[in-house]
């Protein structure tokens, strides 16, 4: 349990995360299309392309995407569990979902909606959590328990997704 329920993780913690990101999901930022996807992403994921958000002009389905991905986050954690936020090359955070959010409380840090860069969220061992990939316009959901709680309504939110664990959907 952390002291502040969000906290900017120090250097020192920052680089160690990174560099784990980077070694076990064989993270490979890049704008160009035949690098895609930029991670290896782990046998229980779904990804989603997100235009379907394009037409959103009162951003409805873009909130409820937040929402859903929100909450399956936090209910994956449970009360007293901790997630990663994290904003390539920029401050990246350690947060208590369930202490985020609501009235009164500091708001979640970041967004699972790649608004300019890659934007993560990860459980402390790294067993679930998302990926937004700003220049493919997607969003990967990893982890069975995750999946189990969020697809559905992701889903009804985006259309059908582009991969399963990382496989084309729909390639013969």
């Amino acid at each position: 349990m952390i002291k502040d329920p969000v906290v900017a993780l120090p250097e020192a913690e920052y680089r160690r995360v990174w560099g784990r990101f980077y070694e076990d999901f064989d993270f490979r930022p890049s704008m160009s299309s035949f690098e895609w996807p930029a991670i290896k992403e782990p046998v229980a994921s779904v990804t989603w392309r997100l235009a379907a958000l394009d037409d959103d002009p009162g951003y409805e389905r873009l909130d409820r995407l937040v929402d859903v991905i929100k909450q399956g986050l936090t209910s994956c954690v449970g009360p007293q569990g901790t997630l990663l936020a994290l904003d390539w090359q920029h401050t990246s955070y350690r947060f208590a979902p369930q202490e985020v959010g609501g009235p009164e409380q500091p708001a979640w840090p970041l967004s699972p909606y790649p608004d300019g860069d890659y934007c993560i969220y990860l459980t402390e061992d790294f067993r679930l959590g998302s990926f937004g990939h700003p220049w493919e316009e997607s969003l990967c959901l990893f982890g069975e328990e995750l999946l189990d709680v969020t697809c559905a309504e992701v889903d009804k939110v985006l259309g059908p997704p582009i991969r399963r664990s990382g496989k084309a959907v729909g390639s013969a």
